[in-house]
This record gives C-alpha cells, structure tokens and sequence, in this order.
C-alpha cells in the first residue's frame, strides 16, 4: 500500500469535497488524528469541505467542522460532542433510517472515504470491526485507509484488496472499548420481562445499553437462539460461548452470528479475531426488509425516549431538541412485522430524570416509529400487548404499564382524547 501521512491527506482536500468517515468501532481514529494536526498547521485545507458520519456517542466525538471555519460535518447521528456546532449551523443533521444511509451513500459517492483496515490472523486484508457502510462508501472516488497493525482484524469482516486503496496512513493503537453497563433492579425487570416474550430458535436483534445487556442475561435458560442486528456486544459473545446463540435454526446465514459492528471489550474484539461465524455486513444486509423476513420468529427490541397512549415512539427528541437519530430502530421494527412469527418490542424504563417525567405521555415530541410499527411495549411495571387492539385499549395497556404515580394524569389524557 501506497504510504500517506496526514499531511498528505489533507493535501488532498478541495473546497465543495465530501469526505465520507467511517465510525463507531472502526473509525480511522489515528487517520483522523494525523488529518487535524495537518490541518492545525494548514487550516485552509479543509476549507469548504463537507464530512459525513454515522457517529456513536462516546465512541465517535470529533467535529470535523473546527477544522476550518467553513468546513461543515453532515451527521446521521447527533451526538453530544457535536451539539454545539450543531446549535450554530456548522453540524447539519440528516433525519435518515440506517438502512437508506447506506443506499444515499450509494447514489451520491463521497469524493474520498475513509475507513480502518487490518490483517486477520491469516495476513488477509480486512476491514475492522464495523461493516455498516463500507460497501457503499467504497463507491467513493478515493478510498484512504488507516492500516493499523495494532489489532487483528475479525475473522468474518469483509476482505479488502489493496488495489481499491489509494493509500494509508500506518498505525499501531488499540480499539476503543465501551464498558459493559450496570444492570441496575430496574433493568433486570425489563430484562425478564423481554426474556419471557423470546420463544427457542427465535432471531433477536437489540441495542446498546443496560436495558439490552438484561435482555440478553435473562436468555441463558434459552435454546437454539439466533443473532441478526446491528451490533454483537459481549452479551451476544457470552450467549455464543454458552452454546444459547446457535443460530441453528434461520433460514439464511444458518449457523452465523450477522452484525454490523463489535462493540465491547478487547476480549470481544480477540474473540471476534478467532471466529468465522461472527459475520460483519453491511446495513443492506443486516438492516434490509427482505433478508429479515426471510428469518422466521425475528424479534426487534429497541428502545424510546417516550411512547405515547397511541403507540406512536420518540427515539430522538427531547423536548424540541435533538439528541439523537432516527437509526436503525424502525428498519428492525418493520421488518419484524414481515417475519413469519415476527414481533417488535419496545422496551424502556417508565420514568426519566430520576422518576420525575412518565417515559409514557400522552402525545409524543415527534414520531420517530409509527404507532403501526409497534407490537409490544415493554417497562419493568409489565407488558403490554398493542397489536390487534382498538385504539382505547391500547392507551389503557399502556397506562397500566406506567408508573403508578402518572397513571391518572395519563388516564386523564386518554379520556379527554375520546
């Protein structure tokens, strides 16, 4: 591979470029790096530049648009880090599912991209641990890697020739690591709760945080239990180990674990480095309609900033503020409902700010998932059953399934609504 340097990369800017990143576990952080010293040092570089990123908060935290005064960054994903530029107009966010990203990033090719390659144990070039957009971003005019020496790449991550690079920037650093959560009593409710509803030789996908890591400690007892979703963590990793993820039993991938990205510990990445049935793929498979549905029994659990008495969930918004993306959720979402057996749950604590706000209100900020895409809503007061049920009683399910001290102020709501 042709041998770059930051300096070299920048020189490569021109105003009116997009620069496509890659991101959570496998952004070319040492790329990056080496990019905003050049352009510490040569600010005009990245004039009139535009980056995209899908960025995961804590993991993904530079803005590329300091790098110039008129460098802006387009976001799939607001994240803290980036709310400030975002607040002055430097930072645009893009309201796009996860699966319409990668086919946009296909239709409009990035002038340049840049990704994180390494060798797996074999000396095969390949990409890291997050597979997401590569094969859209790779359409790119120029593809600039990070080639980090510094891990090994997972034995199931896409291969990359070394003719499609134009060149790297060589590094040696360790992956980012996201500690495991605390499962506090609150979660572990939740997570029995989704664990009673998972039948054997289901196909789960879930999501990051406390809530989800319950979910899948609550499976131990389960048999021949199959993975398809946007991320493999150390849960998923444990439940491989102890023989519960077998994936023995879907149609498609039969016997593979399909993720998008590793996010976890160093020991999930070594692990993943060992193992040719953990597949890393893109969003077009682990996020597209017709390759779920052809999984019988997938069951979608995601989570809401809040529901509201007709279904309708608010993954993004606080308020009038933006605090996140729309995601991968309601592709997972619709998708479940095409499976043969299919189910989509929404599962999240009842209450937020310390038990001051009901998590269930009557009308949401703004509607991230349909009141249509939505079987199940899950807090740890209970269950309720939403598909099939006429419009009053599933305000009432809901109600019954909030915290006690909102129910009749939700009541309130529901009946001045009819």
């Amino acid at each position: 591979m042709r041998s770059l340097t930051g300096a070299g990369v920048a020189a490569m800017l021109r105003p009116g470029m997009r620069v496509f990143v890659g991101g959570s576990s496998n952004e070319p952080r040492g790329l990056v790096d080496a990019l905003a010293a050049a352009c510490h040092d040569a600010p005009e570089a990245a004039a009139g530049v535009t980056f995209l990123q899908f960025p995961l908060p804590g993991i993904n935290r530079f803005d590329f648009s300091t790098l110039h005064e008129t460098a802006r960054m387009e976001t799939f994903f607001l994240t803290p880090d980036l709310q400030q530029s975002h607040a002055a107009g430097r930072v645009r966010f893009v309201p796009m599912h996860l699966r319409h990203v990668f086919d946009f990033l296909r239709a409009q090719p990035p002038d340049l991209a840049f990704v994180q390659v390494a060798r797996d144990r074999d000396g095969e070039l390949r990409l890291g641990p997050n597979a997401d957009f590569h094969a859209a971003a790779s359409s790119a005019s120029t593809v600039i890697a990070e080639y980090n020496t510094g891990i090994v790449a997972p034995a199931g991550a896409p291969a990359v020739a070394e003719s499609s690079l134009y060149g790297a920037v060589e590094t040696s650093r360790p992956l980012p690591e996201m500690a495991p959560p605390r499962l506090d009593e609150t979660a572990r409710a939740i997570g029995a709760h989704v664990g009673a509803l998972v039948r054997d030789g289901d196909c789960l996908q879930t999501g990051i945080g406390a809530i989800p890591a319950a979910i899948l400690d609550a499976l131990g007892n389960h048999n021949d239990l199959g993975l398809h979703g946007g991320l493999l963590d150390d849960g998923g990793k444990a439940l491989v180990e102890a023989g519960v993820v077998t994936g023995a039993r879907k149609a498609t991938h039969t016997g593979k674990h399909v993720a998008g990205m590793l996010l976890g510990s160093q020991e999930l990445h070594d692990w993943a480095a060992t193992r040719p049935d953990v597949i890393l793929a893109g969003a077009d498979v682990t996020h597209d309609t017709r390759v779920i549905a052809s999984l019988d029994n997938f069951v979608s659990v995601n989570s809401a900033v809040e529901v509201d008495l007709h279904g309708q969930v608010n993954a993004e918004v606080i308020g009038s503020r933006q605090i996140s993306g729309v995601g991968g959720a309601v592709d997972f979402m619709r998708a479940a409902r095409m499976s043969p057996g299919g189910r989509s749950i929404v599962a999240m604590t009842a209450t937020a700010r310390r038990g001051t706000q009901s998590r269930i209100v009557p009308r949401t900020a703004i509607v991230t998932a349909l009141r249509t895409d939505v079987d199940i809503v899950v807090t740890e007061f209970g269950i309720a059953h939403l598909h099939g049920l006429p419009a009053q009683a599933r305000a009432a399910a809901l109600i019954a399934i909030a915290h006690p001290d909102f129910r009749g102020e939700l009541q309130e709501a529901a009946t001045a609504s009819t």
